[in-house]
Order: C-alpha cells, then sequence, then structure tokens
C-alpha cells in the first residue's frame, strides 16, 4: 500500500477523507431529490443513540437506482433498524410489489412505521420479528422461492454476511442484485490491526473474511463502492 489509511471518526458515515467534500455531495446530488418523508425519517432517527446504524443517505441513493435499473418487485431486507432504507425501497418499487423485512427488534421498526403509513406503502411490506436465517431457511422450503426474488439489501449482523449469501444465491433470481452494507467498516479493513482501535476488530475481521469469500465467489459480478461505510454491490449470474 503506497499510502497510510486515514481512519475517520464514527461521527461519519462516509470514508470520503473531505467532510466538506462529503458534505458537498449531500447537498448538491442526495438531499435535493431525497422524498420528503425520508428525509422526516432521517431527521428522527438522527436523534437516536445508535443513529449510525441508519443506511447512508448517500449509499440509499444509489440503491435507489439500483432496484429502478433491475426493475425490482419482489425483495428482501435484511436488518430494518428504524426503515429509512425499507421505506426507500417501498417508495421505489412498483405498487404491487413485495418487501420481505426482517428484524429482530420491532420496537427500532415501529419508530418508522408512522412515516412508511403516511407515505401509503406499509401494504407493501412484510415485517417479520425474526432472526434472519430462520426466515430465510424457511422461504427456502417453499421451492417457488427459489429464484423469485429481483433485489436483497443486508444490513444485519455481519458474523452471518456469508451464511446470508449463500441463502440469497438461491433465493435471488439470475441477474438479481444484492447489496451488502458496512463492507469497509468505517476504513479499518485496510488498517494494520495494531493501530484499529478494540471495538472494531470482531467486526472488521468478520468483514474482511466476507470480502475475501464474496471476491472469489464466481456467482457473482462484484462492485466494491466506497460509498457511506462501502457497500459491497453483487449481480447473480448464474
Amino acid at each position: 500500500m503506497e499510502q497510510n489509511v486515514k481512519f475517520l471518526p464514527t461521527r461519519s458515515k462516509s470514508l470520503l477523507q473531505s467532510d466538506d467534500l462529503h458534505q458537498y455531495i449531500l447537498e448538491t446530488s442526495v438531499y435535493p431529490r431525497e422524498p420528503e418523508l425520508l428525509k422526516e425519517l432521517r431527521h428522527i432517527t438522527a436523534g437516536l443513540p445508535r443513529a449510525r446504524m441508519a443506511t447512508a443517505p448517500d449509499a440509499a441513493q444509489l440503491i435507489a437506482m439500483l432496484l429502478e435499473l433491475v426493475n425490482a418487485k419482489k425483495t428482501i431486507e435484511v436488518g430494518v433498524f428504524t426503515g429509512y432504507s425499507l421505506l426507500l425501497t417501498a417508495l421505489t418499487i412498483p405498487e404491487d410489489g413485495k418487501i420481505t423485512a426482517i428484524d429482530i427488534n420491532r420496537e427500532t421498526f415501529e419508530i418508522g412505521l408512522p412515516i412508511i403509513k403516511k407515505a401509503g406503502v406499509a401494504d407493501k411490506i412484510n415485517f417479520i420479528e425474526s432472526e434472519a436465517l430462520p426466515v430465510l431457511d424457511q422461504l427456502l422450503q417453499n421451492h417457488e422461492n427459489e429464484g423469485s426474488f429481483d433485489f436483497a439489501f443486508v444490513d444485519a449482523d455481519k458474523v452471518n454476511y456469508w451464511s446470508y449469501h449463500e441463502r440469497l444465491m438461491k433465493l435471488l433470481k439470475v441477474g438479481g442484485i444484492v447489496v451488502y452494507d458496512n463492507t469497509l467498516w468505517s476504513g479499518t479493513v485496510a488498517m494494520p490491526d495494531e493501530l484499529v482501535p478494540e471495538f472494531w476488530k470482531p467486526g472488521r475481521q468478520f468483514t474482511i473474511e466476507f470480502n475475501k469469500l464474496l471476491a472469489a465467489d464466481p456467482r457473482v459480478q462484484i462492485s466494491h463502492a466506497s460509498i457511506g461505510d462501502g457497500i459491497a454491490i453483487c449481480k447473480r449470474l448464474y
């Protein structure tokens, strides 16, 4: 590596080394296009103790474009929090689109639920309060679900990312897309271990291993985007 990696403080969801440049992108290209109800949910979420768990708005903007590019109608979301990316997806897919949304914490989902209802898209969402693996396994028990989903977004426990991936490779149609969040782990994936704060180390190691497996997976075409906290975009090839 030719230059030292700069570790960014946790105040920002962006990996950009210039906060001013990140703010420029948000104010020029993201916020002016952000639907008002998404903006409302983002502001509510920002006041919560774990606000950093929310999907970065610039990453969400890219996700919305991907949803439209694959004409997504049937989607899966693993990890919901207050529902920013969930609302984004519900606003983007067609009127008869459906989202299977999975999270172990219904309380945080219900923070955003009034805004989702205000947007008139709650009927598109099937929220399941559960760990994700049992739900994905249950979906696979019905063979009609195999290859039937157009899109998936994963932003949950990093230790299970590869287990999610294996199941999503069966649930997604060929040509479908899955996006994994936090795949650059605040930039620590490229830092020497001795410089990584202890708090970040467990997730960092899982993320490094997942990225290696993903890069070697011939079933997917990948693009690793340094947006938000890093997102890995995977298109199922076969």
